[in-house]
């Protein structure tokens, strides 16, 4: 396995902590923007009300003062505008509406607590017409002022959508450091193994040499194959692996040719076969390492003593093996927690087994591993899922 550069290792978080500093100086800079276009908005209606009263005060008015006026109130030609007469009823003629929607000018109810919404907000303008009449002036924001007042609704929702990407981001960050320690882990074992291994293959020729035909040397022998075999396994964890078109059914026979001889007596365990060959790309090595951990854990469940059988079927296009025990079974809480590396039920378990499957079955050979089946002194059922085209 290719080794990590330091850069590679500070990679993920400078760029998340370069996004981080862009999404809040994002955040602070639209704070302040919005902050000051509210109070823009509001410095506006200030000046429309201004001009309104200079209006309504003096009766005579420069030419100077009412080009003002007019430029004040055409900049200012979104505000809503409602003219009452002085019970405050609203004037329904032209000229004396602005900005307000027809179906609420159309409709007494709506216009009239909508006077009443303005109201809440600004104190109305009075227009004296004569001695007897007078007018009043309702008014509100401009829409954009309406719509900032939404805003810090969108920005709490877009922080708080960028936590949990930042807590996703990071879980990811810790699984892809984790898969580098295991793999270095597995690349290390690998070479431990190889070196004893080495000699006891020699050791294994002398003793062919003095009895060819010892049972004891043929045992000896196989279960050095089988340690070779593992220290394949472990070699390639990290690297990607190679997948040939096989037949499954053998792989899973010759799997249960070496297990069966090497698990108690007191367990009846069974492999059922369809007739015809499947044939799937998957690697030998690999796949076999996660059917022992499972036939393993069947055992270690049943506690020596059972019934275990693997199921191998085909359906919807896909390959399915079930190994299904009569052992101690597990609660809801260890189910979920099975695959997740560290967590183990065995005082000595190092909970590395069926996190590694899981592994090789949805990274390395695009399946799936899951229990389909569990009950509490009822036993498990696990199955594995590959797709057959």
């Amino acid at each position: 396995m290719r080794k990590r550069s330091f850069f590679s290792k500070i990679n993920n978080w400078v760029l998340y902590i370069l996004f981080t500093a862009i999404v809040f100086g994002i955040a602070l800079y639209s704070v302040f923007l919005i902050n000051e276009l509210r109070q823009r908005e509001t410095n506006r209606i200030s000046v429309f009300a201004e001009a309104m009263k200079i209006q309504q005060a003096n009766k005579v008015i420069d030419s100077d003062t009412q080009n003002l006026l007019f430029t004040i109130f055409r900049e200012n030609d979104k505000l809503p505008i409602i003219v009452t007469d002085g019970n405050h009823k609203a004037i329904i003629a032209e000229g004396f509406y602005r900005n307000i929607p027809e179906e609420i000018v159309n409709d007494p109810k709506k216009l009239q607590w909508l006077i009443a919404d303005m109201e809440s907000r600004y104190k109305p303008f009075e227009l004296k017409i004569s001695q007897t009449q007078k007018q009043f002036v309702y008014y509100d924001n401009s829409q954009l002022l309406n719509n900032l007042r939404y805003f810090p609704y969108m920005l709490g929702l877009f922080i708080l959508t960028y936590i949990f990407f930042s807590f996703w981001f990071l879980q990811t960050i810790k699984k892809t450091d984790e898969g580098y320690v295991w793999a270095g882990l597995a690349k290390e074992t690998a070479h431990q193994i190889g070196t004893p291994l080495s000699s006891m293959i020699g050791w294994i020729e002398i003793l062919r040499l003095e009895n060819e035909n010892s049972e004891g040397v043929k045992e000896i022998e196989n279960d050095i194959n089988r340690l070779k075999t593992i220290s394949e396994r472990f070699s390639k964890i990290g690297s990607v692996p190679e997948l040939n078109d096989l037949n499954i059914n053998e792989t899973l026979q010759q799997n249960y040719d070496y297990l069966k001889s090497r698990i108690s007596k007191k367990v009846k365990f069974m492999l059922v076969l369809p007739q015809q060959e499947i044939l799937i790309p998957h690697n030998r090595i690999l796949l076999s390492w996660v059917i022992e951990n499972i036939v393993k854990n069947a055992v270690d469940a049943m506690k020596g003593e059972g019934r275990l059988e693997i199921n191998l079927y085909e359906k919807n296009k896909n390959v399915l093996i079930d190994f299904k025990d009569t052992g101690s079974g597990m609660t809801n809480f260890q189910a979920r927690n099975a695959f997740k590396a560290g967590y183990s039920t065995k005082k000595r378990g190092w909970g590395l087994g069926l996190s590694l499957a899981k592994r090789v079955i949805k990274e390395y050979h695009k399946g799936d591993i899951k229990i389909v089946h569990t009950a509490v002194g009822e036993g498990s059922t696990f199955r594995i899922l590959m797709k057959n085209g």
